[in-house]
């Protein structure tokens, strides 16, 4: 399986971890004759298997087409609303919430070919990111597109366990559809804006599943 670059140093540095714990149970069964203790070393190397299982970034496949646009994240849909948006769009919005748990794949993907024009990081609270509370009091970072249908914004929201937002592109950047520009560790929140005059129409609904780079969330009319 293929696993993501942005997890490399959590991935080396528990993994280090895990087998000193390990051994250290290992010897203290060895030595104190204590056959039970040799139980303890299984915890680390489930915690090893689950930050492998995280950092997984599987293949997507993208639906062909500029009339859709795909999921920027994997997890559930937990809110669809009209939401005025004054930081890049500047107009009313459709916005689609898309919560993330700890068993998602994190890694954030470009809804459709798009040029990067904007970009801003908002320190904040860590509240749950299934709240949509947390769209406007957590940790963020907004990434505004431009397309051949206008104006996109994507944020990349924090949840109660996450607490590092990656995003590796800048401004003036092209991305291609389904194309991963980063990730938020440990449970987060991913949103995505698009004007109301847009005549985007969305084909989710709320308590959905959807996956990163491969669900198509709606058309343009």
């Amino acid at each position: 399986m293929k696993f993501a670059p942005y997890g490399i140093r959590e991935i080396v540095t528990q993994f280090t971890l895990a087998a000193a714990v390990a051994a250290f149970f290992a010897a203290a069964s060895f030595l104190l004759a204590a056959k039970v203790l040799l139980l303890f070393t299984l915890l680390p190397l489930a915690w090893v298997l689950f930050v492998f299982y995280f950092f997984r970034d599987p293949q997507r496949s993208v639906p062909a087409g500029d009339d859709n646009i795909v999921s920027p994240a994997d997890g559930t849909i937990t809110e669809i609303a009209e939401q005025e948006e004054p930081e890049f769009i500047g107009s009313l919005t459709r916005k689609i919430g898309i919560f993330l748990s700890l068993f998602s794949v994190h890694v954030n993907r470009s809804p459709c070919g798009a040029k990067v024009a904007y970009l801003k990081y908002t320190p904040g609270r860590f509240l749950s990111a299934a709240s949509p509370k947390s769209s406007r009091q957590n940790e963020s970072n907004s990434i505004g597109l431009v397309t051949q249908r206008g104006k996109i914004l994507l944020r990349q929201i924090a949840g109660v366990i996450a607490r590092r937002i990656i995003c590796e592109v800048k401004e003036g950047d092209s991305l291609e559809k389904g194309e991963k520009f980063g990730m938020i560790k440990f449970g987060s929140r991913t949103e995505i804006y698009l004007p109301v005059q847009s005549g985007f129409e969305w084909r989710v609904s709320v308590g959905q599943k959807v996956k990163a780079g491969e669900t198509v969330l709606g058309v343009f009319k």
